[in-house]
């Protein structure tokens, strides 16, 4: 029985005949009705793990049983001090911090459902989330509430916005005991915002024991990772890549994870020495930086796993000569919440994703929407213990065909069953593993007095997998120059998240179209 008092995301997930066919096939999948998956902190303090490190910093450690009181502190403030209840959306708007981390675990702890956005987010970019989810709470790094607070603007709904700071200073005060909400295994704990195509945020919604069951699938049977291990790597915890990555794997055997200072691969090498760091997520243009720092500094390493964009094998052959350890590569989704596909040591097969994680089943499908075994090349599709829920979006139906999930990635299946990456089924273009749809970067431009006609596509990149390119045809009497292309990146960094702006920019007198006015991208990418 759903213990959530405010319905909303219930209330608006798709119909039960929309969801995809869910399978719970290992017995380490078998939630109990009631589950909050905080209790994954519990355990590991239960589990003689309580003295263990939980979290590396450049200033302190803080142990497990330290990090569950932290929790429990931040618990009591929201729903104290902040009137937070079982169901009630929490925006944590943060950077990866020492902080950052318990309020993740305390917003689960406290029956509220957690949405993670990129720090760099714009206030008109947040103001679409909080509409979208309806969020009450905000949780916000103290150098970001401006922006939020201009978000809050368009979206009234949003009663209060606690900084960090303030969070700390109501915490020193609040009790370190705090029984967690018995939420219903299937109760919504995760809002992961996604972008298609459109650039319109999609709301993935999952349950607390869809949490749960990443740390028993990919992380049980690929990393197999132990207590004495400690996780490093640059997601952000907004993306499920990195809530995996350094909340939940770690936590679900008692290991540590290290939180990097600052931004930066000379940065990461320096934490991966000081921390004696054991596994590292990144993407593959982490690991081609990383081949350019002191390779000493990454001794301690002995577990790398890449996702967010394909994995070339020129980068994982060049890795593997120079530090011995061959990349697991993987393909997950935030509509699946992790990786679904992958492969570890022996069974690695450079170039190769992988195959299914165990606890899923992978397939190709063919131009009919059909299943289809053996060799062939098709759209990759997945079920599993975790799928596709989007909150309130008819786009549910291009995700989920006939139970099927159904990532939007083109593979070529081989003869012994491994799958091979293609390319995107859509205009979706993956930068250094960030998703940035190709429509959202053509209107900002489009804001630009300048900017008569755009279209964006994604060209091939070797250090960051893929670039975004604007052709842009200029209004009449207008320079077609070097600084007219800087002074429109520059517009695109102000008016969307930065990371999205055109690092190419090519001027052109008009754009391919076809006889009823649409853009030919193809062509545009072909050219490029």
């Amino acid at each position: 029985m759903s213990a959530h008092v405010d319905t909303f995301v219930r209330d608006n997930l798709p119909p039960r005949e929309m969801w995809p066919e869910l399978r719970f096939t290992l017995p380490e999948l078998q939630f109990p009705a009631t589950y909050n998956a905080s209790s994954i902190l519990d355990a590991a303090v239960s589990n003689e793990h309580g003295d263990n490190v939980a979290v590396y910093t450049a200033e302190r450690d803080t142990t497990y049983r330290e990090l569950l009181a932290q929790v429990n502190r931040i618990a009591n403030v929201l729903t104290r001090d902040y009137g937070l209840i079982p169901g009630n959306r929490v925006l944590i708007h943060a950077s990866n911090s020492p902080l950052s981390l318990p309020v993740w675990w305390s917003v689960l702890r406290a029956g509220g459902v957690a949405v993670g956005t990129m720090p760099m987010l714009r206030a008109h970019e947040l103001a679409v989330i909080l509409n979208k989810a309806q969020i009450t709470h905000a949780v916000v790094d103290a150098h970001r509430a401006a922006e939020l607070e201009q978000a809050r603007a368009a979206a009234p709904m949003l009663q209060h916005i606690v900084s960090t700071d303030e969070l700390a200073q109501r915490m020193s005060a609040a009790s370190s005991d705090f029984a967690a909400v018995a939420t219903a295994a299937d109760d919504p704990a995760l809002i992961a915002f996604t972008s298609g195509t459109t650039g319109t945020p999609k709301g993935c919604v999952h349950f607390h024991r869809d949490i749960a069951a990443m740390a028993e699938t990919v992380s049980r049977h690929i990393l197999q990772p132990s207590a004495g291990d400690v996780f490093i790597g640059t997601p952000p915890l907004a993306f499920t890549f990195g809530l995996g990555a350094g909340v939940v794997f770690p936590a679900s055997v008692g290991a540590a994870t290290a939180i990097c200072p600052k931004p930066g691969f000379d940065v990461l090498a320096d934490a991966i020495a000081q921390h004696k760091a054991t596994t590292l997520f990144t993407s593959p243009t982490g690991y081609r930086a990383l081949m350019k720092q002191d390779l000493s500094k990454l001794a301690s390493l002995h577990t790398c796993v890449s996702a967010g964009e394909h994995l070339p094998r020129a980068t994982s052959d060049q890795w593997f000569e120079k530090t011995g350890i061959r990349i697991i590569d993987g393909i997950g989704s935030t509509e699946m919440i992790h990786i679904f596909v992958s492969a570890r040591s022996e069974d690695i097969r450079p170039g190769a994703t992988g195959k299914a994680v165990p606890g899923y089943e992978a397939t190709l499908l063919d131009e009919n929407d059909e299943p289809f075994d053996g060799e062939g090349e098709g759209r990759l599709a997945i079920k599993g213990p975790t799928g596709c829920r989007y909150l309130a979006d008819e786009r549910q139906k291009n995700y989920v065909i006939n139970g099927w999930n159904v990532t939007g990635d083109i593979y070529r299946r081989d003869g012994d069953g491994y799958f091979w990456y293609v390319s995107r089924a859509d205009d979706m273009i993956v930068s250094s593993g960030y998703n940035i749809g190709a429509p959202e970067v053509e209107n900002a431009l489009l804001t630009h007095n300048a900017v008569a006609e755009c279209a964006v596509v994604g060209v091939p990149d070797e250090e960051r997998g893929a670039i975004v390119k604007a052709f842009v045809v200029l209004k009449p009497g207008v320079a077609a120059d070097a600084q007219t292309a800087r002074t429109l990146q520059d517009h695109v960094k102000a008016t969307i998240a930065p990371y999205k702006y055109p690092r190419a920019v090519e001027f052109v007198a008009e754009l391919p179209k076809t006889h009823t006015g649409k853009v030919q991208r193809f062509k545009l990418r072909e050219g490029a």
